[in-house]
């Protein structure tokens, strides 16, 4: 069955694609409620900000079919930002509170400047977990983003950007990545490799 990645409007889905069809995946870009609840697995990405993705979500009445996927969910980016509680974006946004959290704004510094853009490597604090086979400890992956999650039970691995924060995390059938797997090498391709696997 084919792979649905939600085409929410705020997300470069091309690249996104373009990882699955290397991968030789069955996927589709669908807002469509039904295509993506029969998928085998739903992948949400997101660039941007956290109020205009959330709004984009209620206005094609996706929060609760989101909310009630059973099949394997892959957040990248914003799109794993959104599967927390509360984003302190703006004045605050709500989530689709599937993984416990708060995501902040990184700190920023001379040595780090926000937003936080590049490789980085991978602490990985969970190296059971079925979506980090065969990727070792401190793979370089590659980051755009200005706001993060704290490290919590919920996270697989962890990246220091002047602190830690949450790089990957999972929560029953929802993962995130708040890098870009798709534009990752082949690590990021193991990842979505680990993902489909599922």
């Amino acid at each position: 069955m084919a792979v649905a990645v939600i085409d929410s409007g705020v997300a470069n889905l091309e690249s996104v694609m373009g990882a699955l069809r290397r991968l030789q995946a069955d996927a589709v870009t669908t807002s469509d409620a039904a295509a993506i609840s029969k998928a085998s697995h739903v992948i949400l990405p997101g660039v941007g900000a956290a109020a205009p993705a959330m709004k984009k979500l209620h206005d094609k009445n996706l929060v609760e079919v989101i909310r009630n996927l059973k099949q394997p969910v892959l957040g990248i980016c914003l799109g794993m930002q959104l599967l927390f509680g509360h984003m302190d974006e703006s004045e605050g946004v709500d989530g689709l509170g599937l993984i416990k959290g708060t995501v902040t704004l990184l700190p920023s510094t001379p040595n780090n400047p926000v937003p936080h853009m590049g490789w980085n490597n991978l602490m990985i604090k969970q190296p059971a977990h079925p979506l980090l086979r065969n990727v070792p400890d401190n793979s370089f992956v590659y980051f755009v983003h200005s706001y993060a999650a704290p490290v919590s039970e919920a996270t697989l691995a962890a990246t220091n950007y002047g602190t830690d924060f949450t790089a990957m995390a999972a929560r029953d059938n929802f993962h995130g990545c708040q890098f870009h797997p798709e534009r990752s090498s082949a690590v990021g391709s193991q990842i979505l490799k680990n993902f489909l696997d599922m």
